[in-house]
């Protein structure tokens, strides 16, 4: 799958991402049963976490909190992963090789935002992009003067988040129900 059509040249920009940065950074595929190149909504996390890292891919459907409240979010508000693309503001693992994972910082998301600009250059059908958690959201001026597509913000749908804050969960569905609504408004003409 992930020679399809949609995946296929982001498979090839991930290569070149990979040559770049080494073999000593962990950089997941993206989900090929997203929308891939065609996707609409991009989906900014902070990093891949340690499943992430196991299964080899940035997906809604990996063993963890995070991606089971993500799965959750976007199936209950009704968005198609076609429509979806989920990638990281940093998007190879930040952790030490032992499970733990520590918060990405400014360094890392200046390291990363060349990387992001190129993934943006290859979703020619982008309507919105969705910045997850405050490190990603910390990196919307930066994101701004690389793309006028409007964005959002949600909170981060982490366990630790969405367990200990009920309203966050709540303001992320708010969110992705209004993302849903964009989406699958009517093109006016």
């Amino acid at each position: 799958m992930l020679t399809t059509p949609s995946l296929k040249p982001l498979g090839e920009y991930l290569d070149v991402i990979r040559r770049e940065r080494g073999p000593e950074y962990a950089i997941p595929n993206f989900d090929p049963c997203d929308g891939g190149s065609d996707a609409r909504v991009l989906f900014l996390l902070e990093a891949p976490g340690p499943k992430a890292v196991v299964s080899s891919f940035v997906s809604r459907n990996n063993p963890d909190p995070t991606a089971r409240n993500l799965c959750e979010l976007l199936s209950g508000a009704g968005i198609a992963r076609r429509d979806t693309l989920i990638w990281n503001i940093v998007p190879w693992y930040v952790g030490d090789g032992q499970g733990r994972i520590r918060p990405v910082n400014p360094a890392d998301i200046r390291a990363a935002l060349p990387y992001l600009d190129g993934l943006l250059k290859r979703l020619p059908n982008l309507m919105r992009i969705v910045l997850v958690g405050l490190k990603a959201q910390s990196a919307a001026k930066s994101i701004r003067a690389l793309t006028p597509v409007p964005f959002f913000a949600t909170p981060h749908p982490s366990g630790q988040v969405f367990n200990v804050r009920p309203d966050k969960r709540a303001e992320a569905e708010d969110t992705v129900r209004e993302i849903a609504l964009l989406l699958n408004a009517p093109e006016s003409d």
